[in-house]
């Protein structure tokens, strides 16, 4: 890429692209467990929840999601959040090694938010 997003990606970037990519599955997993106002899981039969619900899709079925009693996501699951996190990162990883600009770009981004938080930090010290 040339212009604005033309930068060198440090090993950094990599690491804060994995913990911004498991903080946003931390934050999917709380969304998933607080604003579905509707059970995933409908009845007891995986194949009628399949049919039926939004919710519940094949992946759910194969690593085993949990659900609570009354067919909603738990929320206080280790394991729901594992599966969130673990999701989040493989794909944002797919997408930022393989996609010829997302290095770049985030690696911009990552620079210009770190100064502009040092620049936050100092002009609030300057102000107090």
């Amino acid at each position: 890429m040339e212009g604005i997003f033309q930068t060198q990606v440090y090993t950094w970037h990599y690491v804060a692209f994995v913990l911004c990519m498991a903080a946003l599955g931390v934050f999917g997993h709380v969304i998933r467990g607080f604003v579905n106002p509707f059970p995933d899981r409908l009845s007891d039969s995986q194949a009628m929840d399949m049919i039926l619900s939004d919710g519940y899709d094949m992946t759910d079925q194969l690593f085993g999601t949990e659900y609570d009693d009354a067919g909603f996501y738990r929320l206080d699951s280790l394991k729901n959040l594992r599966l969130s996190v673990a999701f989040w990162i493989i794909g944002g990883s797919v997408i930022y090694l393989f996609f010829e600009g997302m290095a770049p770009l985030f690696a911009w981004a990552a620079n210009n938010a770190t100064i502009w938080f040092w620049q936050l930090i100092v002009y609030r010290f300057e102000n107090v």
